[in-house]
């Protein structure tokens, strides 16, 4: 009798802490945003808002508001990508380059640069179908292994994301030094200063559509976390369900990084931080996931194009970021 009503108090004690961080972190990402919205070259205060101040009103509802809104969508969908891989791989630093998603958008965008247009619509279109491409593939050699694991991904995700690398460093090398190259750097580089009213919202339909797909899934995506045989046991088809919520995760990247360029260690970030402060893997932390996600993208967005005379890449600040944390991993592995 007391040990139950000791481990129903653990229990209690662990749903409170869990309600707490989520709370906390919701916190932070709606200051992020709200942040987001007041920061750039053009001050906007509230009154002139107010007062009607076209210009005003102008940079609020063409560039401020969609940028942090995809901010906030685009950073929470990484985030759940990225809990998602981390959860199918057992790795926590899996990652959407895992398996080719990245290189394969990037390939994408250089592409339609060269080949189309460099204007938004046609990148980011080609860019989005290129991530699809890269995963497709590293799915499909997958199905041509007699080994089919979590390990026979990885290694597909790997030829993948080389062919893709080769691809982008041929275009680079057929793209004009003054213009095409340039810009396929900056996308690379990532950046949300592109971003308009009218980009979001397929990426925000589709970000928002797999993720809930994802929350729905999650019991079964946390028996993707154990040995195949025991989920086969709990009657889950680990092969189609390991394809399923593959495919949602990338979908959901791949969505992302077709309007921003490369984000690169939100979706690495985001989940391990969130169950280090969480101490599970439930669907509490695969939410908190989104919220960190969003949280730091906002952020590093705010610092994008608040510390410097021109815009700098977004994915400078997530770096600066990513590179300590990943040390931390390192050496936390180590006293281990």
């Amino acid at each position: 009798m007391k040990h139950s009503m000791d481990s129903l108090r653990k229990a209690q004690t662990n749903s409170n802490r869990t309600m707490a961080t989520l709370t906390l972190a919701m916190t932070f990402m709606v200051i992020a945003f709200v942040s987001a919205l007041s920061t750039g070259k053009y001050p906007i205060t509230l009154s002139g808002l107010a007062a009607g101040d076209p210009m005003a009103l102008r940079t609020f509802t063409v560039l401020r508001l969609p940028r942090a809104v995809m901010g906030l969508v685009g950073g929470f969908g990484l985030g759940i990508a990225g809990f998602v891989y981390q959860t199918v791989f057992r790795n926590p630093l899996a990652s959407p380059d895992i398996i080719g998603v990245s290189s394969g958008a990037s390939a994408g965008a250089a592409f339609a640069i060269l080949f189309v247009s460099a204007a938004a619509p046609s990148t980011t279109l080609f860019a989005f179908f290129g991530a699809l491409l890269a995963v497709c593939l590293s799915l499909g050699l997958t199905t041509l292994s007699p080994v089919r694991d979590h390990s026979s991904i990885v290694l597909a995700g790997i030829a993948v994301h080389a062919l893709a690398q080769t691809v982008l460093m041929l275009l680079k090398l057929m793209a004009d030094p003054e213009k095409q190259l340039a810009s396929i750097e900056y996308w690379i580089m990532g950046s949300l200063s592109g971003v308009t009213a009218s980009k979001i919202p397929f990426p925000v339909v589709i970000i928002l559509i797999s993720s809930a797909l994802v929350f729905l899934l999650h019991r079964h995506l946390l028996v993707l976390s154990v040995r195949e045989d025991e989920a086969r046991m709990l009657g889950v088809s680990v092969r189609k369900t390991r394809f399923f919520v593959l495919f949602l995760a990338t979908l959901t990247v791949a969505a992302a990084v077709s309007v921003t360029g490369l984000i690169s260690f939100v979706g690495l970030l985001a989940p391990h931080t969130a169950r280090l402060l969480t101490g599970h893997n439930r669907k509490s932390a695969c939410f908190l996931s989104g919220l960190i996600g969003s949280f730091l993208l906002l952020t590093a967005d705010i610092l994008a194009k608040s510390l410097a005379a021109v815009e700098l890449p977004v994915s400078i600040f997530t770096s600066l970021l990513g590179a300590p944390f990943l040390i931390y991993l390192i050496l936390s592995e180590r006293r281990r």
